[in-house]
């Protein structure tokens, strides 16, 4: 189990600002937002085969499959903050993050098209854009 650094309310506020006004958003919204969410995608996705990096927010090890003991994990991804926010929310799919240079990814399991976006962030935004309370 993921061991969580940022409250859950804390990280849904972070999120639904950065939403509100991405281009605005600082390092106050964005930390949080992209730990909470990071926080997220380990939970759904257990495991230790893949460290995905949002520099300089936070990194986490996830996605289940080959074990490793110490060091980085045989697949890395890496992503600024706003191309992770926009995965997780669904506003960018992967391929076109990959297209567009956004995503540094190597390693047997880097490919996160299937596991992203997650569905809790994405109903928080989508909520937030149709005007229902999150």
């Amino acid at each position: 189990m993921i061991r969580r650094r940022t409250d859950p309310e804390e990280g849904r506020a972070a999120l639904r600002a950065w939403a509100a006004e991405p281009a605005a958003a600082r390092r106050a919204v964005l930390g949080p937002a992209v730990r909470h969410t990071l926080e997220l995608f380990a939970e759904e996705f257990p495991g230790g085969s893949v460290e995905l990096r949002v520099p300089p927010y936070g990194a986490v090890q996830a996605v289940a499959g080959m074990h490793h003991h110490r060091g980085t994990p045989p697949a890395v991804v890496e992503t600024d903050a706003a191309t992770w926010l926009e995965l997780v929310t669904g506003s960018l799919t992967w391929s076109a993050a990959r297209a567009a240079g956004r995503i540094s990814a190597s390693g047997e399991r880097s490919d996160l098209t299937e596991m992203l976006p997650l569905p809790g962030p994405r109903r928080d935004v989508r909520d937030l854009e149709t005007g229902e309370r999150a």
